[in-house]
């Protein structure tokens, strides 16, 4: 398995590589490139999960080198999907670059042992993983949306807009852009949280037990229910949109990771990090 995700970290780095240049130079053969290159990068990853999942019986979530590689397939996915949609392609400058750092990250972590336990193989389980990494996929490409928007508008009001500018969509475009994802994600992220209520009360016998995770879960959803709120009822946009989108990506990032380092929890059972 080591080689096979070297393989894959190679041609996430290539990728990275490809839209970088894309970026600075606005070659399309290089944005071809890359974006194959980030295609085949998926597709080895995909069926490296695949193989994990069938050798170990459970989804591949259960230590932090799985889980970070999990992330990493997740937001590599959502953005081949919502990329042929949304035409943003220069977007992959953001996203095959972090894609690609997750992956190093995971790559020199220790592989322990996977947690093992009946409660694992639960249906619920597989659909709350699935749906709530995905939806966290679609949330951080918003914040890098947002990050985009923030220095095209910069751009904008500098008195020689010429980098930046000529090499980033239009404010308006990565607005409602970056609007796509905070709804999908927002979306995915509702159904996983509700598939995780049930599958809690599946297995506790209640379905909220004041668990660090569950908290901060929660307000993560709270920071993007508002957003959209005031999107849709005063008219959020903009500016103020992007710097909610950074700041949900700032609690979705802890909610991720920090939680498990500086808070206990029910949901330590499932990992060994």
């Amino acid at each position: 398995m080591t080689s096979a995700l070297i393989l894959i970290i190679l041609c996430y780095m290539f990728s990275s590589s490809g839209y970088i240049s894309y970026f600075l130079l606005q070659k399309h053969l290089l944005h071809a490139l890359a974006f194959a290159l980030l295609i085949g990068g998926f597709v080895l990853h995909t069926g490296l999960l695949g193989y994990q999942y069938v050798h170990f019986g459970q989804m591949p979530v259960h230590n932090l080198h799985q889980t970070l590689s999990f992330a990493a397939w997740a937001i590599a996915g959502v953005y081949l999907v919502l990329r042929f949609r949304l035409r943003l392609k220069i977007l992959g400058a953001y996203t095959a670059p972090l894609v690609t750092l997750i992956l190093v990250a995971a790559f020199f972590i220790p592989q322990s042992d996977a947690a093992s336990s009946s409660i694992l193989n639960s249906l619920w389980l597989v659909l709350h993983v699935l749906i709530i990494f995905l939806g966290e996929a679609a949330l951080v490409l918003a914040g890098g949306t947002g990050i985009l928007y923030l220095l095209q508008e910069n751009a904008i009001k500098s008195k020689k807009p010429r980098f930046f500018f000529k090499r980033l969509p239009s404010l308006e475009f990565l607005d409602n852009t970056g609007y796509v994802f905070i709804f999908t994600g927002f979306t995915l992220l509702t159904v996983g949280l509700v598939t995780g209520f049930i599958y809690a009360e599946k297995v506790w016998g209640r379905i909220w037990s004041w668990d660090p995770k569950e908290i901060w879960s929660v307000i993560t959803w709270l920071i993007y229910a508002a957003l959209l709120h005031e999107r849709l009822v005063a008219g959020w946009r903009g500016r103020r949109a992007a710097i909610m989108a950074i700041i949900g990506l700032a609690a979705l990032i802890f909610t991720f990771i920090g939680v498990n380092f500086l808070l206990e929890g029910h949901h330590d059972e499932f990992t060994r990090w």
